[in-house]
């Protein structure tokens, strides 16, 4: 099955104060939070660096990267966006996890950020509007909760059988507080149980209760706990574009200019 990638950048990037600008004389320094640990997003940094590099930015040479990782400790995050606004990074860049960006959203309202985020950034109050985000947030929607529906639909395709389907979400990852309503309101004739997970002995306790729950099926929620390869089957965004395209964004910042695309404009549709 081709893999499409629903992703949406966000428009008016950037009227970022004149002193964030004054602070990039020098090698501009971008702070990069995550919720995983760096194995796990080894090809995806590596499309973030493709993304600067398209404007000229090689890391090392003309701009640094601090990193932080949670390491699947969501209520670290906090900390870690604390940390770099107190190191005075240029930009923060939060290509994968709702929850750092709004983490790094509560923590500064001055140094830009750059986000990736699957629900609504509207609604989680990252932007004031898709077109004119103001403030200091922008970046790109990858549409994972308006799937939700064609997730389950291919499921029932794939087991129509399936009577009793398991939903496996991350209870400390705020991109996931819709997910178990909205698999539901998908359901047809199916009974969802939910699993809760927020570390790996977690994730080990839920698939025990799989057999106890006698379940057919598993739907795993997005985030950066869980798995990224080896299911059965995937429908969604392509994680590694959401980070080059975070990475063409963060560039943009970094020179002062309006991230110009377009609000509802598909990126890199296939």
């Amino acid at each position: 099955m081709t893999r499409r990638k629903f992703i949406t950048l966000l428009g008016g990037a950037a009227a970022w104060p004149v002193a964030v600008r004054a602070q990039q004389a020098a090698m501009p320094v971008i702070g990069f939070i995550d919720a995983a640990s760096a194995a796990d997003r080894t090809n995806s940094i590596a499309a973030f660096r493709e993304g600067l590099a398209k404007a000229g930015y090689v890391e090392g040479q003309n701009v640094a990267i601090e990193y932080r990782w949670a390491e699947g400790r969501y209520d670290r995050l906090p900390e870690l966006a604390t940390d770099l606004v107190r190191r005075r990074v240029s930009v923060i860049a939060t290509p994968g996890t709702t929850a750092a960006a709004l983490a790094a959203k509560a923590a500064t309202e001055t140094i830009p950020i750059v986000f990736g985020v699957g629900g609504d950034p509207v609604q989680l109050g990252l932007v004031a509007s898709l077109n004119r985000p103001g403030g200091n947030a922008t970046g790109v929607n990858f549409f994972t909760i308006e799937l939700m529906a064609k997730r389950m639909q291919l499921l029932r395709e794939l087991v129509p059988a399936a009577k009793r389907v398991a939903v496996l979400v991350n209870p400390t990852d705020r991109s996931n507080e819709t997910t178990l309503r909205d698999v539901e309101a998908a359901a047809i004739g199916q009974k969802v149980v939910a699993l809760e997970a927020a570390s790996g002995r977690e994730i080990d306790s839920a698939f025990e209760s799989l057999e106890r729950e006698k379940v057919d099926a598993l739907f795993v929620s997005g985030g950066a706990l869980f798995v990224e390869v080896g299911g059965l089957m995937s429908y969604g965004t392509d994680i590694h574009d959401a980070f080059r395209q975070v990475g063409v964004y963060t560039a943009r910042v970094l020179e002062g200019r309006q991230a110009g695309r377009p609000a509802g404009e598909p990126a890199d549709q296939v």
